[in-house]
C-alpha cells in the first residue's frame, strides 16, 4: 500500500490521491486495452525465401528486423498446400475440408463462424484489403461485386477493398463492390489503405485488419526499380523477388505507421504465407525442405511466420513449436475472450498465447490437414502422410528434409499415428456433410466453383477487362482452349 509522506497535509492528500488513481487507472486499462490485430498472408512465399533463413539473393531488412524482435515460428504451417483452403483455416480455425473449401477457388460456406464476425461483436472494427478467393471464382483477380452473396462483408468484414484471386501492379480493385483503379506495386497499394482504414478506425475501436497480398503469385511483374539488385538473375527471378521486396518495404511502412499512431506496443502483426513456395526458383525457396505447393511435403505446407507483439513479447525468440494457421482464430479468440458460441465446433487449432507469452507448451492433438484427398497430422516430432492410398511416415527432428520414411522401420509408431488419422479423419467426414451445423446438413445453396468469365454477372465487364493487360491475354487463351 502506498503511504503519504507524514510532512503532507490532509488537503494535499486528497487530489494527490485522486492524480495516483487515475495514473493507475490509465496503467490498468492498457493493460487490459483489447489489442489492435493485424494478419498479414504473402502469396505463394516459400519458407526459405526470407534473408534471416539465409537466402543467398533475397532482400527481405524489414521482415528480417520484424523477426528479431518478435516471435519467429521456424515451424509455421499454412493451413494447406495451396490458397484458399489455407484462407478458409485462417477465418474458421477448422481444417478447409470441414468448411467445404475443398481446393482452390471453392467457396466458404456462409454455415461457417468467422474470426472476422466474432471481433466485430467484441466491438473491433474489421477490415479485409486485397486477395480474397472465397467466393468460389477462379482467374486473375477482379473486383469483388457488392452483390456477391460470399463477399468480405457477408464474413463480418465492415469496410473491404478486395479482388477475388490474386493481382499484380497497377490493379483493380472493389471497395464493397465499387470499382477503384490504383497505380504502384501491388502490395504497397494494399497495404497504404489498410494503414489508412487503421488510422481511422484506431483512436476510437480496436482494429482488426487483415491484409493478403497478391504477390509473390505468378504472373510476377515488379517495377525496374525493385528488379535491379537482382539484375544478374533471369527475368523470372528479377520478377519474383522484386516483388518480395516490395512486399518487405510494405511491411516496413506498416511498422513505421504503427509507431506514429504511437499504438505499437499493444497491436499484434502476424505474417506468414499461404502455402510453400513455387517451383523453379531453386531449393533456396524451401529452404532444403521437400515438395513445393500443392504438395503435403514440408516444402507445400511450412512457410514463414513471425508474431510481433511488443506489449507480450518485448524481446525477440525463436520457437520451432509445430504451429499454423488453424491456430490463428483460437488464439484470438483466447486472447479477446471471446465466447464459446462466437465458433463452430470441431476447432482443430489450439491457443497459442501461452506459447507468445514465454511458456513452453505441447499439442494435446496434431496439426491436421486434409486436401486434394491427402491427409497429413504433424505433431512435434513426427509426420504421418496419406496419399495414393499409401501411408509414410517421418521424424521431422532427425529429419525435416524427409528423406527416409519410416513406414516399415517404425511399425508401433505408425500404428498409433495412422489411428489417430483415422480418427480425426471421421470428425472430417461428419463435418463435410455438415453435421456441425444447427441445420446438420450443408445448405445446398453454394455458389458453383467457376472462373468469373463464365459468371453472369461480370459479362458487362468484360469488353473493359480484355483492354486491361492482367486480364487481356489471359482471357484470350481461356477462349481459344474452350473453342478447342
Amino acid at each position: 500500500m502506498y503511504h503519504f509522506p507524514l510532512s503532507l497535509t490532509s488537503s494535499m492528500k486528497a487530489p494527490i490521491l485522486v492524480c495516483l488513481l487515475l495514473v493507475f487507472g490509465l496503467f490498468s486499462q492498457a493493460e487490459n486495452a483489447k489489442p489492435h490485430i493485424i494478419l498479414v498472408m504473402a502469396d505463394d512465399q516459400g519458407w526459405g525465401q526470407m534473408g534471416y533463413q539465409g537466402h543467398p539473393d533475397i532482400l527481405t531488412p524489414h521482415l528480417d528486423e520484424m523477426a528479431a524482435e518478435s516471435l519467429r515460428f521456424d515451424r509455421f504451417y499454412a493451413g494447406a498446400s495451396n490458397c484458399s483452403p489455407s484462407r478458409a483455416t485462417v477465418l474458421t480455425g477448422r481444417s478447409n475440408d470441414r468448411t467445404g473449401v475443398l481446393n482452390h477457388g471453392y467457396p466458404l460456406r456462409l454455415q461457417e463462424k468467422t474470426i472476422a464476425q466474432a471481433l466485430r461483436e467484441a466491438g473491433y472494427v474489421t477490415g479485409h484489403f486485397g486477395k480474397w478467393h472465397l467466393n468460389g471464382l477462379r482467374g486473375p483477380g477482379v473486383p469483388v461485386l457488392e452483390t456477391d452473396t460470399h463477399h468480405p462483408g457477408a464474413f463480418g468484414f465492415s469496410e473491404w477493398l478486395t479482388v477475388t484471386n490474386y493481382f499484380d501492379r497497377n490493379p483493380l480493385l472493389g471497395r464493397e463492390g465499387k470499382f477503384e483503379d490504383f497505380e504502384g506495386d501491388s502490395s504497397e497499394v494494399a497495404m497504404d489503405e489498410a494503414i489508412r482504414f487503421i488510422r481511422k478506425h484506431a483512436p476510437d475501436s480496436p482494429t482488426f485488419t487483415v491484409i493478403w497480398y497478391g504477390t509473390p503469385h505468378d504472373p510476377m511483374v515488379a517495377s525496374d526499380e525493385d528488379r535491379a539488385p537482382f539484375a544478374q538473375l533471369s527475368e523470372r527471378h528479377q520478377h519474383q523477388y522484386g516483388e518480395i521486396l516490395a512486399l518487405d518495404r510494405s511491411v516496413g511502412s506498416l511498422r513505421s505507421a504503427l509507431r506514429e499512431m504511437k499504438i505499437e506496443e499493444n497491436t499484434m502483426v502476424w505474417y506468414c504465407s499461404d502455402n510453400g513456395g513455387l517451383n523453379g526458383f531453386g531449393p533456396d525457396t524451401m529452404g532444403g525442405l521437400r515438395g513445393s505447393k500443392n504438395t503435403m511435403y514440408e516444402g507445400g505446407l511450412r512457410v514463414p511466420g513471425i508474431l510481433e507483439w511488443p506489449a507480450k513479447v518485448p524481446e525477440g525468440r525463436i520457437t520451432d513449436f509445430p504451429s499454423g494457421t488453424v491456430d490463428i482464430f483460437p488464439t484470438l479468440a483466447d486472447i479477446v475472450g471471446l465466447p464459446e458460441t462466437s465458433w463452430i465446433e470441431p476447432q482443430d487449432g489450439m491457443s497459442l498465447l501461452p506459447l507468445i507469452e514465454g511458456a513452453d507448451p505441447s499439442r494435446e492433438h496434431p496439426l491436421p490437414f486434409r486436401h486434394d484427398q491427402r491427409g497429413v497430422l504433424i505433431g512435434e516430432r513426427y509426420k504421418i502422410l496419406s496419399q495414393k492410398g499409401k501411408f509414410e511416415l517421418y521424424d521431422l527432428i532427425e529429419d525435416p528434409a524427409e528423406t527416409t520414411n519410416l513406414i516399415d522401420t517404425k511399425p508401433e509408431i505408425v500404428e498409433q499415428w495412422i489411428a489417430k488419422w483415422e480418427a480425426w479423419n471421421e470428425t472430417v467426414e461428419r463435418s463435410a456433410q455438415g453435421k456441425d451445423y444447427p441445420e446438420g446438413k450443408v445448405d445446398p445453396n453454394q455458389p458453383e466453383r467457376r472462373f468469373w468469365h463464365d459468371d453472369e454477372a461480370y459479362q458487362e465487364y468484360l469488353e473493359e477487362f480484355q483492354k486491361r493487360p492482367e486480364y487481356g491475354d489471359w482471357l484470350k487463351k481461356r477462349r481459344g482452349t474452350k473453342a478447342k
